[in-house]
């Protein structure tokens, strides 16, 4: 599925319109270039680093998770780090293309359930996400998530090209 680019000249009923659109605009850019790449790229490295495709969209579900589900709203999600080991990104060999891109799908529609449930202005709960420091903001929050969805898109427009998938913008 692809979604139009959120145009700033496009209207929109307020800031949380607007965060939700590239929310879902970032995250189905991402699904689409990863889902475009040939079974071989998808648990290839192309950079120094390491990461392959599979474990930056993997990484993307749980930075959703972290911020909205653990931190946000404060809840018990058993592992929030359960995108890495040893201080690295990871993707088990059994898991899938099909059940990546399913929990990262699942995880954008609990983002948007909580997105359009809150005020930006809310703080989210108390909780170990912060290290101690005071909650942030919804606003604060869906901010990060913005920047974290175009970093990574960007690396992943590199690493799609590289491998001859689809080019960027």
């Amino acid at each position: 599925m692809t979604i139009p680019f959120p145009a700033p000249t496009v209207p929109a009923s307020g800031r949380t319109e607007v965060f939700l659109r590239y929310l879902d605009y970032f995250r189905e850019t991402v699904l689409s270039k990863v889902t475009a790449l040939p079974d071989d790229e998808l648990r290839h490295s192309r950079l120094p680093s390491g990461w392959t495709p599979l474990e930056l969209l993997k990484h993307l579900r749980y930075v959703e998770l972290r911020w909205i589900e653990w931190g946000f709203q404060g809840r018990d999600v058993g592992d929030p780090w359960g995108d890495r080991r040893e201080d690295r990104w990871y993707v088990a060999p059994e898991e899938t293309l099909d059940g990546l891109v399913g929990a990262l799908r699942a995880q954008g529609a609990h983002t948007s359930a909580v997105v359009t449930a809150n005020q930006l202005g809310t703080v989210g709960a108390p909780g170990p996400r912060w290290d101690g420091a005071d909650p942030a903001s919804l606003e604060r929050v869906l901010f990060h998530l913005v920047q974290e969805y175009a970093r990574h898109l960007g690396h992943l427009d590199v690493v799609t090209e590289l491998a001859g998938g689809p080019t960027g913008e």
